[in-house]
């Protein structure tokens, strides 16, 4: 099986993709660093560096499944006010069906939020796909339903050029709590007390050691898990394009590393990333978990 990988970023997909036996001969991304990082990891595939929405894909190689994450900015709860740009970012879904049309692949998985269905041209998007020949399924997988160490819920479409959509018969997998990734050995560790900690910082470390004792994690910025971070048995929650989770350990804490991060997304412990922390986070934010992708191009190869 012949794959190509649109908006391919850190290489989850691809990554998935070889785990599944297939091989991906063709990957693109707009940004210069994805495009970089992904060829170190994938040095056996044909890479382009391009805005996918101008793209001319005949030069793109004939494939038997396209894999794609268009822009989830747009989509996402986490995006915060509506701006103009969110638009453009929506707009990259069409580029999707763009490829469809010049190569007609057996397949395609489209990966992006849940709310990528919320979309006001969700419908016409579907529409064109079923003109090209699709069926559509769409699916909501959970990664740690996959053996992902972190709750994390995309969407996929699985469009194939049958008369009916099709239903894959995915595994689930135990799930894998957060300790699994954490070097509590490692890092650099300040006081919790320490001046400039904000107050809310505080009383959430407050009451997660009274829920879970004195090693947890808990959302610095932002929200989620409650008030009180989650205990270390479970899977970390969604690993985001932003540093977001700390580790606290007694009386002291940290930020998730960056490898880290690289093994909560379900990627291999020697695949490469930035040196820069800041950009290693953002590619792992974005990225699709490789062990989803994984099982769904195996059960899809298994339905064909």
């Amino acid at each position: 099986m012949k794959a190509i990988d649109l908006f391919a970023g850190a290489g989850g997909f691809s990554t998935g993709a070889r785990l599944a036996g297939a091989q991906v001969v063709w990957a693109a991304n707009h940004w210069p660093t994805a495009v970089q990082w992904h060829s170190a990891n994938h040095p056996e595939t044909a890479h382009a560096c391009q805005d996918l929405q101008q793209a001319d894909f005949r030069d793109a190689p004939a494939h038997d499944v396209l894999l794609a994450s268009p822009a989830c900015q747009g989509h996402s709860r986490a995006r915060g006010a509506e701006r103009p740009h969110h638009d453009a970012l929506r707009s990259t879904a069409w580029a999707v069906v763009t490829c469809a049309a010049v190569h007609r692949p057996a397949a395609a998985l489209v990966e992006n939020v849940p709310e990528f269905a919320q979309w006001a041209l969700y419908p016409a998007w579907c529409a064109v796909m079923h003109a090209l020949g699709y069926a559509l399924q769409p699916i909501v997988v959970d990664a740690a339903d996959h053996g992902v160490p972190q709750h994390r819920r995309r969407l996929f479409i699985v469009a194939t050029r049958s008369q009916h959509p099709i239903e894959l018969r995915l595994p689930r997998r135990e799930h894998v709590g957060a300790a699994r990734v954490i070097d509590f050995q490692a890092g650099k560790w300040t006081p919790v007390h320490r001046p400039g900690r904000s107050a809310r910082t505080l009383e959430r470390i407050q009451r997660g050691r009274a829920q879970h004792g004195e090693r947890f994690v808990a959302p610095y910025y932002g929200s989620g898990s409650g008030l009180t971070g989650r205990c270390l048995s479970r899977p970390l929650g969604t690993v985001t394009t932003r540093d977001r989770w700390a580790v606290v350990d007694g009386e002291r804490m940290r930020m998730l590393r960056a490898d880290e991060c690289r093994a909560a997304m379900g990627f291999p412990e020697g695949y490469r990333l930035p040196t820069q922390h800041r950009e290693a986070v953002h590619l792992l934010g974005n990225a699709v978990c490789p062990p989803v992708a994984a099982d769904l191009i195996t059960a899809l190869k298994e339905a064909a």
